[in-house]
Formats: C-alpha cells, sequence, structure tokens
C-alpha cells in the first residue's frame, strides 16, 4: 500500500502487504484490526472533520452562554458608557485576551526566526 503526498488517502496496489513484525516480548499486544480489514490510516482530512465538529461543539456552547446571560450590564471604558448583554460582553472580552495573546505570540516568533536567520 503507498500513500499519497498529502496524506488524504491510501492508494491501493496489486502489490501484497508485507507480512507483520513480531513485536518484542515486552510491549503490549496492540489490538488487531477486524477480520479481514486492513487498517484505516489516519489523514490530514480526517483530523480536519473531527475538528469542525469540536469546533461546531464549542459554538453551541457558547451560543448557549450567550443565550442564558440575557441580562443587560453597564460597560464603561475610557470614558465611553454603554449597555450590552452579560453573555456578549465576555465574550468580547475573552476574544480580545485571545488577540493580544496571539499578537504577543505572533512577536516573539517573528523575534525568534530573525535570531535563527542572523546565526545562519
Amino acid at each position: 500500500m503507498s500513500y499519497s503526498a498529502s496524506g488524504d488517502a491510501p492508494e491501493r496496489t496489486g502489490e501484497p502487504q508485507a507480512p507483520p513484525v513480531d513485536e518484542p516480548a515486552g510491549s503490549p499486544p496492540t489490538a488487531p484490526a477486524a477480520e479481514g480489514r486492513p487498517e484505516i490510516p489516519r489523514t490530514r482530512t480526517a483530523r480536519a472533520h473531527n475538528a469542525l465538529i469540536a469546533g461546531a461543539i464549542v459554538l453551541i456552547l457558547l451560543l448557549v452562554f450567550i443565550l442564558e446571560n440575557t441580562q443587560s450590564v453597564k460597560i464603561s471604558y475610557f470614558g465611553a458608557g454603554f449597555h450590552m448583554p452579560l453573555g456578549v460582553a465576555l465574550l468580547l472580552a475573552a476574544i480580545g485576551g485571545a488577540l493580544l495573546v496571539g499578537i504577543v505570540g505572533t512577536a516573539r516568533i517573528v523575534q525568534l526566526r530573525r535570531s535563527v536567520r542572523r546565526r545562519e
């Protein structure tokens, strides 16, 4: 069996598969594949699919959080005052914090890359 460069789907060829290698005596046994079925490799597409499902679940939980915290609160920021639902205010604060961490992290990565280039 050979795999494409992208790692998405195995290409089947007429070549016979190599016999399984005996495991050392101290290693735990691995679960055998279903009878007559070869083990299906994990691909990038499968990981992306799982990540999308996890993201959808997180979004649903955020939506429930926002819908349950609808009482209006007054927000004051640098003299500007306005009202918005508590759930939305907390979500905006979390997004702002994540953006701040992302900006600082990106600056550090750029700094480290420049340092490595100078050494080369």
